[in-house]
């Protein structure tokens, strides 16, 4: 009788503990399926401040860099105003033109190629202390990826080269309004103290015309001429970084204006993830 009783108390023990491991799986599989949740609900909130901050940028640029003239400048609104949304997230917007780079698409299509636009490509190079790389005439660049099947172009170079260069169509050209000082030095004939003195102006008198840049006194003398180069653009790039709830992304939008029509195109979306020591 005793030997039956310690047998029930042994089989109920054992019960209860595989009562007790089966609760502690299930309480440990909700606990994760909560936190998946709660993670990939952070994602789509991330997603959701990214694109707030994309409109608004769009906005901006319609109202600001949508000028009759097509002028597009620094002093415009786009270059100078920051967003302010009523939300616990932090989300900072950048808008860069990418018609102030070294369009690849104007130095590779096939076809007859204006030597003095070529000959910023290896300007360019030296200026970021680059060996020297070919542009084989190979038609239009969809994709900046492609240059890395270009010899002598790794992972490290093409990081180097992507803050200056841009993949537009073969006519876009070279705004003299928002080229950074580098791209300015591209110029032929273009020299430290004279691109400094024109970045230091800009903001104040921009340029309304090719001409009025290269006649301009700062760079008499000199000799730059305007190929390739321009006062416009209809081709931007949105950068939106976002924090919330100690996690970070980042939104990257090319898009385009329609020169007819002034409609807005996305052209192409990249979400990114963000660690917090890169958010600015």
């Amino acid at each position: 009788m005793t030997r039956q009783r310690g047998a029930a108390l042994i089989s109920v023990l054992l019960v209860l503990s595989l009562a007790l491991l089966l609760t502690a799986g299930m309480l440990r599989s909700h606990r994760l399926l909560l936190q998946g949740s709660a993670q990939q609900l952070h994602q789509v909130q991330l997603r959701q401040l990214g694109l707030a901050g994309e409109a608004w940028a769009q906005s901006v640029l319609q109202d600001s860099a949508n000028a009759p003239s097509g002028q597009v400048d620094l002093s415009q609104e786009w270059a100078r105003q920051e967003p302010a949304f009523e939300e616990e997230a932090d989300i900072r917007v950048e808008i860069q033109d990418l018609s102030g780079r070294l369009n690849l698409n104007a130095l590779t299509t096939q076809g007859q190629i204006d030597q003095l636009t070529l000959d910023r490509w290896p300007r360019l190079l030296a200026l970021l202390d680059l060996p020297e790389l070919s542009l084989p005439q190979v038609g239009l660049i969809q994709e900046l990826s492609q240059l890395r099947l270009l010899p002598g172009m790794d992972g490290q170079t093409l990081r180097r080269l992507e803050p200056w260069v841009a993949v537009l169509p073969r006519d876009a050209r070279l705004n003299v309004n928002t080229a950074p000082r580098l791209l300015l030095m591209t110029l032929d004939g273009m020299e430290q103290a004279s691109a400094d003195a024109l970045i230091n102006q800009r903001p104040h008198t921009p340029y309304h015309s090719v001409p009025a840049f290269t006649n301009d006194p700062l760079l008499a003398g000199l000799g730059i001429r305007g190929h390739g180069l321009g006062v416009s653009s209809r081709w931007f790039r949105i950068r939106v970084d976002v924090a919330f709830a100690d996690r970070h992304l980042r939104l990257v939008s090319d898009i385009e204006r329609h020169p007819d029509t002034g409609r807005w195109t996305v052209l192409q979306r990249r979400f990114q993830p963000l660690l917090p020591s890169e958010f600015h």
